[in-house]
């Protein structure tokens, strides 16, 4: 009877310690593992939600790229633009200086040939007078003079003397 009570005891103080183990080993122990668990599982679901954000970067990344390129083609055509119209711009300018330069050099070949005239005037003159101081001087008849007169006009040219 001993025996069954010894053992009886052994078994009633083994419960114990289980309990008191389990209470202050396995429990913390279990804390702990469903602590780490959840930690783990928290750490998951954040990447997976950084690997969603990732993918959401990614494709409006992608997207820009392509307006990036649209864009930038925009840019270049707008600049395209640009230049042809500086280009028609300064053509237009250069035609109109070089039409100005044109009326010019035109005003100033009327003004030389006006000149040229001036001075075939004052040469006509200049004859008319010397043959007029022949005449005088000669005394020769008015016939002479006539035909002096009128071979003058001839070698001068009758367009020169009527302009």
């Amino acid at each position: 009877m001993q025996l069954l009570m010894d053992a009886v005891q052994f078994g009633f103080s083994v419960f114990v310690l289980f309990l008191a183990a389990s209470y202050f080993l396995f429990n913390p122990v279990r804390k702990m593992l469903k602590d780490r668990q959840e930690g783990i599982k928290k750490n998951i679901d954040d990447a997976n939600a950084d690997k969603e954000s990732a993918a959401e970067l990614k494709a409006q990344y992608e997207a820009k790229l392509k307006n990036i390129d649209k864009e930038a083609e925009q840019i270049l055509s707008d600049a395209r633009q640009k230049a042809l119209k500086n280009e028609a711009k300064i053509i237009e300018e250069a035609k109109e200086e070089a039409a100005r330069i044109i009326a010019r050099a035109g005003e100033e070949a009327e003004l030389e040939k006006k000149r040229a005239i001036d001075e075939v005037k004052q040469e006509m003159i200049a004859v008319a007078s010397m043959m007029a101081a022949k005449v005088v001087t000669a005394s020769i008849d008015t016939k002479i003079q006539d035909t002096l007169v009128e071979e003058t006009l001839k070698e001068m040219g009758d367009s020169t003397w009527l302009s």
